[in-house]
């Protein structure tokens, strides 16, 4: 499979994708660069915390 730059997310830990991915669409970054993350959050199967913000205290 070789996609553009062969972009490999698989040395980050599932909780800093999550997090990542929150933070990204917070501050509004590259919708590119969102939907590589939230690719990689599907196949994980990690969809059920994409939206998760136990950590976010206002």
């Amino acid at each position: 499979m070789g996609h553009k730059g062969d972009m490999n997310m698989d040395h980050i830990p599932d909780p800093l994708l999550i997090e990542s991915y929150q933070k990204a669409r917070e501050l509004n970054l590259s919708p590119e660069f969102i939907e590589l993350m939230e690719q990689e959050i599907i196949r994980r199967s990690l969809l059920h915390l994409k939206h998760s913000t136990a950590k976010e205290a206002g």
